[in-house]
């Protein structure tokens, strides 16, 4: 795993300078500790930081052919790259090393653009061929590593991480407001945008390809889109195929040349893969859990039945985090602001696993692919109850629950009622995202004041779901497997890998995610929608599928979600935190947001009327992101010199 970062100046043919790409690099030293190279060619700069994991030895990058024409850098793994090694070897190909970064460089020099075609894994590449004068990028399929991208007049700036593009002193740092709109409504920042208004993210199973002698937009093509296939003719095979699917995507990720584990937190999804792993490793399994003193947050026990079934090396501990000093660390590893509260436990596990392992194992995925949250079961239930809705004893029941204070547990029937009717009020053609969204219109023009008042008048907040929407239905997946489809390509791509790349990343651990292999998304998604949510039942052709691995315990529980009491933090220890952040003079000098309903918030918030957590946490998230940006900004004055010498 590595930090990759890179410039092109294509169109200037300003020479690339030294001191620019090490920084660049450098700020990505928390992804690849090990080591760092470079590689300049005349308006060309590569640049990497390594975490070795396959070939520690050989492993090295800047990585080259046998004649040094290619030259690779490259983050994450290819988990197919024995068998390309022996077909291109046989095509005459000489290797040097054990590295999975060499196949890379020998299929690209073999198949051009068409190489990540053959690719079974997660990677973010940037490929560059001396020859023919023209540099390559591509991202996985789903989306599991990262890569960013800022066009100018000059030329090209790429990198893992937003903030190695603004270290460039050319990247302009201007903040996009329809990416805070978008992030207020989503808690993070949908692709293609960054909340750098000239800085994008490169799709999903996308690659791009620049030339010297046509120095004009990159050539860009899409290399894997989800299209709906043939379904299984049973439920039997069904849950045979995806148990197949499975074991061979948990066996081609044991690929590692240092310690492995995994995340358990006693879930359906986690445990399947430490089940998974057990199979293929008897004995030698290290799995970690954390849980917190509030025991509606604390899964440890689900998590201990699990590792004693399977026999692992189980590592837990309840934790009592440092909250407000770790608020601003995550906030300088994400760049961008993310409101996913998941994101601390994500960090806090990712911890824990680094102290044993530099690679481990996740259960991210088989929520998006198989229906396991309560939003599409919400989402089924308004279908049943629309002919209530507007009703006189309807709107009773609305106005009782809007009277009534928020339980401070993780979950239960007040939390639960309320948050369904407030779904209810949001637009129904948003389907099952009407759950997972936090701000209505009325609600953000309250908000919003100043430029951000202006710019976002009438702009249509939820486009980017109702896309997704669409393009499911295009795709061919209706109904259910269409909101499954776009929680695939849109949440799980833009909210879960970025929580799970960016933490794992901040402590350089290495996370592989199962699930995404793309053999078992492709087969997952063509298992019929009543199969996943039968009966009220989430995950039913999952849990069917791995009935005798797992223990009933596990299998009869409900979606918990991995997450912390957030809002019970921001009535306590993180308190100081809200009032630095959201005072009026800050908000006011921000000129984004009305001081007085951001007030409202915070007041209704601490004194227990209502739960704000969501919608505070982002404010409070937007600015400690905004700030470190900044911050980055102010930092460039030497590169800039640099630079325009």
């Amino acid at each position: 795993m590595c930090g990759i970062a890179g410039y092109w100046n294509v169109r200037s043919g300003r020479p690339a300078s030294r001191a620019v790409i090490e920084a660049m690099a450098r700020s990505l030293r928390h992804r690849g500790p090990d080591e760092e190279g470079y590689w300049l060619d005349g308006a060309l700069a590569l640049g990497m930081t390594r975490l070795r994991v396959v070939d520690p030895a050989g492993g090295h990058q800047p990585m080259a052919n046998e004649d040094g024409t290619v030259q690779v850098v490259y983050n994450g793994e290819i988990y197919n790259h024995g068998d390309l090694r022996r077909e291109l070897e046989a095509r005459g190909h000489r290797f040097r090393t054990r590295s999975d970064t060499e196949a890379v460089v020998h299929a690209f020099e073999e198949w051009g653009p068409a190489c990540v075609e053959r690719f079974n894994g997660m990677f973010a590449i940037a490929a560059w061929d001396s020859r023919a004068r023209r540099l390559f990028l591509a991202r996985d399929r789903l989306g599991i590593k990262p890569l960013y991208l800022y066009e100018g007049p000059e030329g090209m700036v790429f990198g893992s991480e937003l903030k190695a593009v603004v270290t460039h002193p050319a990247v302009p740092m201007a903040w996009d407001l329809e990416a805070v709109d978008d992030f207020l409504t989503y808690e993070f920042v949908p692709a293609p945008r960054s909340i750098v208004r000239e800085v994008t993210k490169v799709l999903p199973g996308t690659w791009m390809l620049w030339r010297e002698d046509r120095p004009g937009p990159a050539e860009t093509g899409r290399f894997w889109r989800l299209q709906a296939g043939g379904r299984p003719a049973t439920i039997d095979e069904a849950a045979r195929g995806l148990r197949e699917r499975l074991q061979r995507s948990v066996r081609r990720r044991l690929m590692a040349d240092v310690p492995l584990g995994a995340f358990l937190s006693g879930g359906v999804d986690s445990s399947v893969i430490v089940g998974l792993m057990s199979g293929e490793t008897p004995g030698q399994v290290r799995s970690f859990s954390l849980g917190f003193e509030d025991r509606s947050y604390n899964e440890l026990p689900y998590a201990a039945l699990v590792a004693e079934r399977f026999g692992t090396t189980h590592r837990a501990e309840l934790v009592r985090p440092e909250i407000l000093e770790l608020a601003e660390r995550l906030a300088g590893y994400f760049d961008e602001p993310f409101g996913d509260v998941s994101a601390f436990p994500t960090f806090m596990i990712s911890e824990l696993a680094r102290r044993e392992v530099t690679v481990a194992l996740s259960g991210d995925g088989g929520d998006e692919l198989f229906g396991g949250y309560d939003h599409y079961r919400a989402h089924r239930w308004a279908d049943r109850i629309r002919w209530l809705s507007g009703s006189a004893p309807w709107r009773l029941v609305d106005r009782l629950l809007d009277g009534l204070p928020p339980s401070s547990r993780k979950k239960g029937p007040v939390n639960k009622a309320k948050r369904f009717v407030e779904g209810l009020r949001r637009p129904a053609d948003l389907e099952h995202a009407r759950w997972w969204v936090f701000w209505d219109l009325a609600e953000r023009r309250a908000l919003y004041g100043g430029e951000a008042a202006e710019a976002l008048a009438g702009r249509d907040c939820f486009g980017y779901y109702r896309e997704r929407l669409a393009e499911a239905r295009a795709a061919g997946y209706p109904g259910l497997q269409g909101q499954l489809y776009a929680d695939v390509t849109g949440y799980l791509a833009d909210d879960i890998l970025v929580k799970l790349d960016r933490m794992s990343m901040a402590v350089s651990l290495e996370a592989r995610v199962p699930f995404l292999d793309h053999e078992v998304v492709e087969y997952a998604m063509a298992i019929p929608p009543e199969w996943k949510l039968r009966g009220g039942v989430t995950k039913w052709i999952l849990k069917r599928a791995f009935r005798d691995l797992l223990p009933p315990e596990i299998l009869g529980r409900g979606k918990e979600g991995f997450s912390i009491p957030m809002k019970n933090w921001l009535r306590g220890p993180l308190q100081p935190m809200v009032h630095e952040l959201l005072r009026a003079e800050r908000v006011r000098d921000r000129g984004w947001f009305g001081p007085a309903e951001v007030a409202r918030l915070v007041d209704e918030h601490l004194r227990g009327r209502e739960n704000h957590a969501h919608r505070l946490w982002c404010l409070m998230s937007l600015e400690l992101s905004l700030g470190g940006l900044e911050r980055r900004a102010a930092e460039r004055t030497v590169a800039r010199q640099e630079v325009t010498r």
